[in-house]
């Protein structure tokens, strides 16, 4: 199999548990093949956890759920020493975070504290425990969740903990005759239960340096620096997007270029994932958020009021 069809036949898998929603399965896809997490901002009940595990089944990789709660510690998630009496010895036990899909189920009901334990799996691919560093499978992939209306023993995601998602997405309902099809598909069994692996681990992981090769020319780049730094400059918003941020805006402009079938990334590409990409990094000012003003709206404005490279 090229790595042109591996795409395909991953994206294929998805479309069977996923109905009506095409473009988030690209969008998911471009974050996968990127090497960026996903924070899905959703209503329960949208299919959050079965696209996530619907990506591990078809890649042969391990899969972990983890339910945020508040009172769940750094520990239930790293792992931790664990001593043997008989012994006299500590020995490592891994978490659950040691996976090569990790769903983070309402990411923003646990504390700070517990939030802050991904920093470093989301960003470097590795956890520090007690002064030992271990390296996490690859690929590794956090798809975290948070529901939008239960506010109500929360914690809102800070912003170091929001750059560290390459996207956020929202699933929403799906259109009237997809969702009839979803009745019908679950009268016999569950389609996830169907689901098989199309691709290995090795591969996804050869696929996805692919994708850094992917061409950037430098007008392309210097189009992203100048979306980067309009937000900065923008007065309605308090806080712009990070040097993070833009180097993520680069990495999905890759991967959406790969996923279209080009080895180069062209203004487009740029143009498509910056809303996913940017918007939740942003944080508006209070008199923009009070006159209803969206941080998406803005990313829109942005992008269309500069000039694009030829």
């Amino acid at each position: 199999m090229t790595a042109s069809e591996l795409p395909a036949r991953l994206r294929e898998n998805l479309r069977r548990v996923i109905k009506g929603k095409e473009d988030k399965i690209d969008f998911l896809l471009t974050a996968f093949f990127g090497g960026g997490n996903v924070l899905l901002n959703d209503v329960p009940g949208v299919g959050k956890t079965t696209l996530a595990k619907a990506v591990a089944r078809s890649i042969g990789g391990v899969f972990h759920r983890i339910q945020f709660t508040p009172d769940l510690l750094p520990a239930d998630i790293l792992g931790g020493s664990i001593y043997n009496p008989r012994e006299g010895t500590f020995s490592f036990r891994k978490g659950p975070v040691f996976a090569n899909v990790l769903l983070a189920d309402e990411i923003n009901r646990a504390s700070p504290r517990t939030q802050s334990s991904l920093l470093e799996a989301m960003a470097e691919g590795q956890v520090s425990i007690e002064g030992e560093t271990y390296p996490l499978p690859r690929p590794f992939w956090v798809i975290a969740t948070q529901n939008p209306v239960e506010y109500h023993g929360t914690y809102p995601l800070p912003e170091a903990q929001l750059d560290r998602f390459s996207m956020q997405l929202a699933m929403g309902y799906p259109p009237p005759e997809e969702e009839l099809e979803i009745l019908s598909s679950h009268d016999q069994s569950d389609p996830l239960e169907e689901i098989a692996p199309v691709a290995s681990l090795e591969e996804i992981v050869s696929v996805q340096q692919q994708v850094r090769a992917i061409h950037v020319d430098e007008d392309i780049g210097r189009y992203i620096v100048a979306i980067v730094r309009a937000t900065r400059e923008e007065p309605r918003l308090e806080l712009g997007v990070s040097p993070r941020g833009g180097i993520q805006l680069y990495r999905m402009a890759q991967a959406r270029a790969f996923l279209t079938g080009r080895d180069a990334v062209q203004p487009d590409d740029v143009k498509a994932v910056a809303e996913q990409t940017l918007a939740h990094r942003l944080s508006l000012e209070t008199k923009a958020k009070y006159s209803g003003a969206t941080r998406e709206a803005l990313i829109r404005e942005i992008v269309s009021s500069l000039k694009v490279p030829v």
